[in-house]
């Protein structure tokens, strides 16, 4: 199959995730995988709280983060390429907070994500309805369009989020046929701003059973003229670490992609399917 690089991967520096750097590495290297970039948690709304922020303090754990990966990369330079990352999650709704995470450090990949709406908790937290389901959904494409072009990020994380728990606790059916001009307005800023869309492989494993996003919105993102594509597991443990990497590596040559992506130094490197 060629190098499987897993670039969507959290340490015990973030708050839902329970493996050292270390863990995860000698994982990796267990199971054949070519290289990993660690990009553990970094919610931007919440980076002003500091020790009173229920995700712990990011002051503190993602330069943590950088270290521990810096260490490691090191250590075992020789078996595994492992490169510095971040998930920055909500960068346009605290710019204060944003500029605040782009210091802690030299970073090689900045994955950027929406977890909440302003004001709303974390999707994993709401209750879904027929009626809440569009308002929801209609926000959060709205505030992707305008992430597409915040200039401080390499990949766009899991495009289609909500769908996970969307699917995971009701019946409802979303048609993302109604969004679709939203979902281009996305992907063709992507693609105009050279930033890569993010295939997360997690969705394989939850109910909603497919890749995040879907096989129809990556081969869009292919027509409307982008390049590249990231492939994460969204692992929060060394056991799910590299999860679904094969298939996502198989749907991105079924959507006519011939290569993926990984990013050192934020400079994009292409990994030949």
């Amino acid at each position: 199959m060629g190098k499987i690089c897993d670039s969507h991967v959290h340490s015990n520096c973030s708050f839902d995730a329970q493996d050292s750097v270390e863990k995860l590495a000698l994982a990796a290297m267990e199971k054949g995988i070519s290289s990993i970039t660690v990009t553990d948690h970094c919610e931007v709304p919440m980076i002003m709280l500091g020790d009173k922020n229920k995700y712990g303090n990011f002051d503190v754990l993602i330069p943590e983060s950088i270290k521990k990966t810096n260490a490691c990369r090191i250590k075992y330079q020789k078996q595994l390429d492992i490169y510095t990352g971040l998930e920055l999650g909500e960068p346009l709704q605290d710019p204060a907070g944003a500029s605040r995470a782009l210091s802690y450090g030299e970073v090689d990949f900045i994955l950027a994500s929406v977890h909440n709406l302003k004001g709303e908790e974390d999707f994993y937290f709401l209750e879904y309805t027929e009626e809440n389901v569009p308002v929801l959904l209609n926000r959060y494409f709205d505030e992707l369009l305008l992430t597409a072009d915040y200039p401080h990020f390499d990949s766009l994380a899991h495009l289609t989020y909500p769908l996970r728990y969307i699917a995971e606790r009701t019946e409802i059916q979303v048609h993302l046929s109604e969004y679709a001009g939203k979902i281009d307005g996305i992907l063709k800023k992507l693609a105009k701003n050279q930033k890569a869309l993010e295939v997360n492989t997690s969705g394989y494993f939850k109910k909603i059973g497919t890749a995040l996003p879907n096989e129809s919105i990556i081969k869009r993102f292919k027509e409307l003229g982008g390049k590249y594509v990231t492939l994460g597991s969204d692992a929060h443990s060394a056991e799910a670490l590299g999860q679904g990497l094969d298939k996502g590596i198989a749907l991105l040559k079924k959507c006519g992609f011939t290569s993926y992506t990984i990013f050192s130094n934020h400079r994009p490197v292409l990994v030949d399917l």
